[in-house]
């Protein structure tokens, strides 16, 4: 049966072209290329290093690592925290780059759809002796249709490309909040240590105005004295370095914060004890790393990433079909634009491939495959990294923990040795070397304790960095924390 107003000669040619665009639906769900699997990674069932009870109290799993460093209990610590995550400018710039990556990935599913182009041009030109006005307008549409998935493997690098951005952020959260709470453990050990030194400095010059009364007296030596006195100005010394010391925490805490080196001087300058470490962390288990360490997390999205773009890569090897349309008007002058004579329209589908160039296509998916390859490597390569902190702070905290119980008992003693020297030495019974010693001795073991009470704090905040807390789950637009699914 034939179709009322259509000539015979053209039946063929739709016949043609439903066929055509049968084929092309039939193929549009077919992507080249390899499909992403979720590396597998070879993980211990359990630490080697010791690890810290749980709290009877406090089950494991209701530790929230998000906010570790509210453990600490120091309000000041918390508020430093949070400020820095408003306003650190390497977390910023982590935000800018996930609007990038956003950016990016619009643009390759863009690719997807198709295109219009408007087009306008006016003339007068002389032709045969004539001279005429023309103008011209027209719509060109275009639809690549992606029959082997090559744009969708490419907007499927770009989700990879923008998740790994995503965990890129979260991992500056996770140094952000660590180095917060190092730098303030040292700027409080700082003041901690000047205040040790000028008790003991205090102690140390009653000696030396107790030395010198007694040489006065016929007592003592001035060798005594000249000992008493250097001690005096020894001890006194180590005092500007400290102070130096603290006041370089507060500089650095303040850049952290994303402010100028002196904006927390005042704030910050009040002495305030060391944070205590609290008896319990939630280690967990090895594996446990791979879903919680945000380097990993982008290490996989960055395999994720180069498996899709071997796919754009392949879909270069086939043909690239387009359906391509036109509408446009032309005329003389602009009363007579829309007179019929001046329309003209063409629609119909396009297909180009390349197929030759001189090997440069398969080298790209080579390039493309070993691409993936390093990928592959870098992730198992972050995975053993993430290990080897987390068992490095297993070990150093344990052990520090132990050097620190030690110390006490040393400070104590040397205490004792102190009174006692002190007293022989008023009643004439041992001389003053062994006072010296011993005041030297007492002076080392507190600062020591000291600077060990802070090495068992920040010992436990490179722990929690190691297993990759500071971080939650966020719908902020900004690409905020996240908390592993």
């Amino acid at each position: 049966m034939k179709t009322m107003g259509e000539p015979e000669s053209r039946r063929p040619l739709r016949a043609l072209g439903l066929g055509v665009l049968v084929c092309l639906a039939s193929l549009a769900g077919c992507m080249v290329g390899p499909n992403f699997q979720r590396p597998e990674a070879q993980v211990p069932a359990k630490w080697v290093g010791p690890v810290p009870p749980p709290a009877a109290e406090t089950p494991p799993a209701e530790v929230d690592l998000a906010t570790w460093w509210t453990v600490f209990q120091d309000p000041t610590l918390e508020s430093l925290v949070q400020r820095a995550v408003q306003s650190n400018l390497d977390l910023k710039v982590a935000e800018s780059r996930i609007r990038q990556a956003r950016a990016a990935r619009a643009i390759a599913a863009s690719g997807l759809g198709p295109t219009l182009d408007l087009s306008a041009a006016a003339q007068r030109r002389r032709a045969a002796g004539v001279t005429a006005n023309q103008y011209q307008t027209g719509f060109d549409a275009g639809w690549e249709v992606d029959l082997f998935g090559g744009v969708r493997r490419g907007t499927e690098a770009a989700d990879a490309d923008l998740q790994a951005s995503v965990e890129a952020r979260r991992d500056v959260l996770v140094t952000l909040a660590a180095e917060v709470a190092r730098e303030y453990v040292d700027l409080r050990t700082s003041q901690q240590r000047i205040d040790i030194a000028q008790q003991n400095l205090k102690a140390q010059q009653h000696t030396a105005d107790l030395t010198r009364q007694r040489f006065e007296g016929g007592f003592a030596s001035g060798l005594d004295v000249a000992n008493a006195d250097s001690q005096v100005a020894t001890t006194a010394s180590q005092i500007p370095l400290l102070e130096a010391a603290a006041r370089q925490s507060v500089y650095n805490l303040s850049v952290l914060l994303g402010r100028e080196p002196g904006a927390l001087v005042e704030e910050l300058s009040p002495a305030s004890p060391v944070p205590p470490a609290p008896p319990s962390v939630p280690v967990g288990v090895p594996s446990d790393l791979l879903r919680r360490r945000p380097d990993i997390r982008a290490a996989e999205a960055n395999i994720h990433a180069d498996t899709a773009r071997i796919g754009v890569a392949t879909a270069d090897l086939f043909p690239k079909f387009t359906l391509n349309g036109s509408i446009g008007f032309s005329a003389s002058d602009l009363g007579s634009w829309f007179n019929p004579a001046g329309r003209s329209w063409s629609v119909g589908p396009a297909v180009s491939w390349n197929l030759f160039n001189t090997g440069r296509t398969q080298s790209n998916i080579e390039l493309q495959e070993a691409f993936q390859e390093e990928s592959f490597i870098a992730y198992r390569q972050t995975v053993l990294a993430a290990l080897q902190e987390v068992e490095n702070a297993l070990i150093a905290s344990a052990k520090e923990e132990e050097h620190r119980k030690e110390l006490v008992s040393a400070v104590a003693a040397n205490r004792k040795a102190v009174d006692l020297s002190i007293k022989l030495y008023t009643e004439g019974l041992t001389d003053f070397l062994n006072v010296l010693n011993a005041q030297r001795s007492l002076y080392g073991s507190e600062d020591a304790l000291a600077q060990s009470t802070s090495t068992v704090s920040t010992d436990l905040v490179a722990l929690y960095k190691a297993l990759g807390g500071g971080w939650e789950e966020s719908v902020d637009a900004g690409g905020g924390a996240a908390k592993p699914e």
